[in-house]
């Protein structure tokens, strides 16, 4: 009985040495790096941290996990019992998430799947949080560098149509300042990253339920004069395009509808358009992108050229650590000189 699980082991072993050794000899570009600019003034990034709870948490929640294909029933604060299986996460864990933060070196961090603020400052150790109240663990929220001025706002609860699926978290950054944005972290319907919005695929029909939603939200801001942004794991790719609605008058096409451009200043800019796809580690076996920083084109106006960024993570700590099947990604955005915000810099 010893033999097989012997050759198992040896095959794990040889695999891993395979995957080290061939990101260690692949071509320059086939690992992306952090922007070699000058420091921007605001990095905004998104992460989502796959199932991140607090150890003491966990293993609480763990006792009471929910079978693969058993009904949640009305008690939303679970966990699935696979989850549990595979995702305890040790100290040595979560120091190599912290590790990803500070190579990261973001301003503000929309943050998808955490448990609140018990289990984001286990990784983001000088940040503030903001989270939704949601009753589940996937929480969604901001992780803001300490000092940085914001306010928490209040939930945007409509995108959850009706708690059925996560609501979004808001914040406003500088407020009262020329450099004052509004900013919301989403974590909309999985399960229909490629498909057109109007496949009977049931994931679909949801997520297109919340676009017209996060349209209105978008409309809102533009026509009060506001710079917004919207970050997270939007759980589509964005490159596939095509006209906003069907013959029928269908939602089709969720970039489309999103960014009609109406009312003015309602335009939106994604820096991730036109980006080389990489995956977060050598396991993953992704193909697009669908965590996405997306940005008013006014706020777009403060965007540092060339500055779209992935973080994937470092081969051997993918390998050997428990990190997540998400990498972060981002921005810089850097004042103009007009602003003349002299000692508030």
């Amino acid at each position: 009985m010893t033999r097989p699980s012997r050759i198992t082991a040896i095959g794990f072993r040889l695999a891993v040495l395979i995957a080290l050794f061939s990101l260690g000899h692949a071509p320059a570009h086939a690992v992306e790096t952090l922007p070699t600019a000058p420091r921007a003034d605001l990095r905004l990034a998104t992460w989502n941290l796959e199932w991140l709870i607090a150890p003491e948490d966990f293993r609480g929640l763990a006792k009471s996990c929910v079978p693969r294909g058993a009904p949640r029933g009305p008690a939303r604060r679970s966990i699935p019992c696979n989850v549990v299986d595979r995702l305890e996460r040790s100290r040595i864990d979560f120091r190599a998430l912290a590790e990803v933060t500070r190579e990261l070196k973001a301003d503000v961090i929309a943050l998808q799947e955490v448990d609140g603020p018990r289990a984001a400052k286990r990784v983001f150790r000088n940040h503030d949080f903001c989270f939704a109240a949601d009753e589940g663990v996937q929480k969604v929220g901001f992780a803001i560098r300490r000092g940085l001025p914001h306010r928490c706002l209040p939930d945007f609860i409509e995108l959850s149509l009706g708690g059925r699926v996560r609501r979004g978290a808001v914040i406003v950054l500088y407020p009262d300042d020329p450099r004052e944005m509004y900013l919301m972290a989403v974590h909309l319907k999985a399960s229909c990253p490629r498909r057109a919005l109007d496949d009977p695929n049931p994931n679909c029909a949801t997520l297109a339920k919340q676009v017209p939603i996060l349209e209105a939200w978008i409309d809102e801001q533009a026509a009060a004069g506001r710079r917004f942004g919207i970050l997270g794991d939007f759980n589509h790719d964005f490159s596939t395009r095509g006209p906003a609605r069907n013959e029928a008058g269908q939602l089709r096409s969720f970039w489309a509808e999103i960014n009609d451009g109406e009312p003015q200043g309602a335009a939106l800019i994604n820096p991730s358009e036109g980006k080389r796809f990489i995956n977060c580690s050598p396991a993953h076996n992704y193909s697009s992108y669908i965590d996405h920083v997306v940005l008013s084109e006014r706020l777009a106006e403060w965007r540092a050229p060339d500055s779209f960024l992935r973080l994937p993570f470092k081969p051997k700590s993918a390998l050997q650590r428990k990190l997540s099947d998400h990498c972060p990604v981002g921005v810089d955005l850097r004042w103009p000189s007009e602003l003349n915000l002299g000692s508030r810099r």
